[in-house]
């Protein structure tokens, strides 16, 4: 058998096995570092303070000075909300539930001579809404601990405006998650002292969370009876690109928080980015496969003569055709450890500066990008091989 494989080197071209070689290579790492990245990246987008998780709009009624003076309400009503609903670029509307009691907290670290006491509101959304991890974010009515969330930029206006200008020291998120927040609730002739612990910093909602079950048993207790309206509602849309969500919002003269409808455009390109590069890579896999067939059915034409020999003097079709599907196998084993090998050091390099910007973030696995890796070795391989073995059966039925 050695004898007959070095009768069927003879003709190989070194120059196409290294075209189709290279462009093998370029368009697997292309494929494999896109689906590492993006399964890297994406705890960016879904955990914790996502900004690219998905596309969120804070909607209020426009305060008018004549609506002030004549008591208009600015509130959302049951047909207010189901309006928003029924639009088709709505997926999701949750409302801002507000407090209807009073609310003062003090806060005190004794080790930094730091206390500071003020009235203060609460406000809840559903859970679904929330943006830091819902761990901790938990409330039990036998243990007077209440978990708040509380807006990133309150503590950078701590930080960077009040701190610099009392000459007090600068507070972490860390450390602002063991400072003691004593939380008084009155209303209805009732008067509690509760425990508050900061759970986490909002980017999206600018407000002082509570659990939803924590609002709903607070009113009940210290406002019995009392029922009011959202002023805010924070919806989730599908497409931020659709320019019927901002024509929908002028018309019904809404304000929206912030610039979400752009930013949700820039989400909405960012994911599209990421799929050209998935299809281009794919692609330039795709075209090297090609290449490759072209090589080896060149390289079989050439060997027609050998080949139609070696079948009559009683080589079967399969094993005359063994030496080529060996040569694809072992090219694409070859491309795929390469692959894989790039695709773990360019990781290495981008996850150290990812890891700057977010340390908090959990390093992933790199087991999807490798069983893309193995499908597509797998996938192409059997193609080569039926490919190879029909285009010598046709030699052998073709002499016969």
């Amino acid at each position: 058998m050695s004898l007959v494989w070095k009768l069927l080197r003879q003709h190989i071209s070194l120059p196409q096995l290294a075209g189709f070689f290279f462009a093998n290579l370029c368009g697997m790492v292309i494929v494999l570092l896109s689906v590492q990245f993006y399964k890297d990246i994406l705890p960016v987008f879904t955990e914790g303070d996502s900004f690219i998780k998905k596309d969120y709009i804070i909607v209020s009624k426009k305060v008018s000075t004549l609506g002030a003076f004549v008591g208009k309400s600015n509130t959302f009503s049951d047909k207010d909300i189901a309006d928003i609903k029924a639009q088709s670029f709505t997926k999701e509307v949750g409302a801002f539930t507000p407090s209807q009691f009073k609310v003062s907290a003090g806060m005190g670290m004794e080790k930094v001579g730091l206390q500071m006491s003020t009235d203060m509101f609460f406000e809840s959304v559903p859970d679904g809404f929330v943006d830091v991890n819902l761990d901790k974010w938990v409330f039990n009515e036998n243990e007077p601990v209440i978990p708040i969330i509380i807006p990133r930029n309150y503590l950078n206006l701590y930080n960077f405006g009040f701190a610099q200008s009392r000459s007090l020291p600068q507070l972490s998120e860390g450390v602002m998650g063991m400072v003691n927040l004593d939380i008084r609730i009155s209303g209805d002739g009732r008067r509690e002292v509760f425990k508050g612990n900061i759970v986490g910093f909002s980017n999206r909602l600018n407000t002082i969370l509570v659990p939803e079950t924590f609002m709903r048993w607070a009113n009940e207790s210290f406002a019995p009876g009392t029922k009011s309206e959202p002023s805010r509602l924070i919806v989730e849309v599908n497409n931020p690109t659709d320019d019927r969500i901002a024509k929908y919002f002028k018309d019904k003269g809404y304000d929206t928080e912030g610039d979400k409808l752009d930013a949700g455009k820039t989400t909405w390109f960012l994911k599209v980015i990421v799929g050209i590069v998935l299809s281009v890579g794919l692609l330039i896999s795709v075209l090297s496969f090609y290449i490759l067939m072209l090589s080896i059915y060149l390289l079989l034409q050439k060997n027609t003569t050998k080949l139609e020999n070696l079948l009559l003097i009683g080589y079967s079709p399969a094993k005359v055709a063994l030496f080529y599907q060996l040569l694809t196998l072992g090219l694409n084993a070859i491309v795929l450890v390469l692959s894989i090998s790039i695709v773990l050091y360019v990781r290495g390099s981008y996850m150290e500066w990812i890891g700057k910007l977010f340390p908090q973030l959990d390093e992933g696995s790199v087991w999807q990008a490798m069983l893309v890796g193995v499908l597509l070795f797998a996938g192409v391989s059997v193609f080569n091989v039926i490919a190879v073995r029909k285009k010598v059966a046709s030699i052998w039925m073709h002499k016969s």
